[in-house]
């Protein structure tokens, strides 16, 4: 009878293969910082995080407390989006001098949707090394739960706060194939949906994931249709962090569009935007609200052009 041996985990192994690794001095490092669950840091980041000099971080207070659950403290510079240029000269001269410098956000991959990129880039521009310490990623967490099979994503992050600005940015992004990631903070998250719904149609499938890695963790797909009805049933959908993944758009729907923009620039050089858009929808079949909304623009188009 044969018996299976099953080896046991031996985390001091794992960190004395962290150890061998090398961390060379005047280096910023990028270091990816757990979403949710503290657990999610790797060993790397840990054995990274005693060896550095100082951390540049989002918010000194949120990183404060994130070091202290492994037991670290560290000096802490403050590093978010109204100072970045002027923190980056400081982190150079820091480099230079030989110091090991770690760069973390308040959560996930810094310089994504996050503070950091302006520094890595002048960190690059005077020469220096920056080597990134893998992990995190929210929306990279998201698409792989997404199930939607597609080998291109086009991240988008987040879209302006303001209607105008937000449909001009949807209207360019209609007929890319990729899925589309976006974040979404809980208060716009109804208003966001709907955009996307009056954007990009009724079929198309959505992924809404929130609160990634953490205790009430949800994800939930279905078409934009029924989109916004979902996030109404519980008021508990508009609180926590969300990840948007939006399916590509698909050959057939780009055929429709462009079959849509040929019959309405005819109707529009002799009828009104509403007539024009009513006899699109006899003609194509399609709905008459959105070939409205598409012949809105493109008559604001035509106008700003001629």
């Amino acid at each position: 009878m044969s018996q299976h041996h099953q080896a046991s985990f031996n985390p001091s192994a794992l960190f004395e293969a962290v150890q061998q690794q090398s961390y060379p001095n005047a280096t910023l490092y990028i270091v990816a910082t757990p979403i949710g669950n503290s657990a999610d840091i790797s060993l790397r980041a840990l054995h990274l995080l005693t060896l550095v000099d100082a951390v540049a971080c989002e918010d000194t207070r949120n990183t404060a407390q994130l070091l202290t659950r492994y037991g670290l403290h560290k000096p802490l510079i403050a590093a978010h989006q109204h100072n970045e240029h002027e923190v980056a000269a400081k982190i150079i001269s820091r480099l230079q001098a030989g110091e090991r410098i770690a760069l973390v956000s308040d959560a996930g991959t810094p310089a994504v949707s996050d503070p950091g990129a302006i520094i890595v880039d002048a960190v690059r521009a005077a020469g220096l090394r920056v080597s990134p310490l893998p992990g995190a990623s929210a929306a990279i967490s998201a698409l792989s739960a997404s199930g939607l099979i597609n080998d291109q994503f086009y991240f988008v992050g987040f879209l302006p706060s303001k209607a105008g600005q937000r449909d001009s940015v949807l209207k360019g992004l209609a007929h890319i194939p990729a899925s589309l990631i976006f974040y979404e903070a809980p208060h716009r998250i109804i208003e966001s949906t709907q955009a996307l719904h009056q954007a990009f149609g009724d079929a198309r499938q959505v992924v809404f994931a929130r609160e990634l890695s953490k205790l009430f963790e949800e994800i939930h797909r279905c078409p934009l249709a029924q989109a916004a009805a979902w996030l109404q049933q519980d008021s508990h959908r508009e609180k926590g962090e969300y990840v948007v993944i939006v399916e590509g758009a698909s050959e057939e729907s780009d055929q429709n569009d462009i079959e849509a923009r040929r019959v309405l620039n005819i109707l529009l050089t002799e009828l009104s935007v509403k007539q024009a858009a009513a006899l699109a929808a006899q003609i194509t079949g399609q709905k008459k609200n959105a070939l409205y909304q598409l012949a809105l623009t493109m008559k604001e188009s035509n106008n700003e052009e001629s």
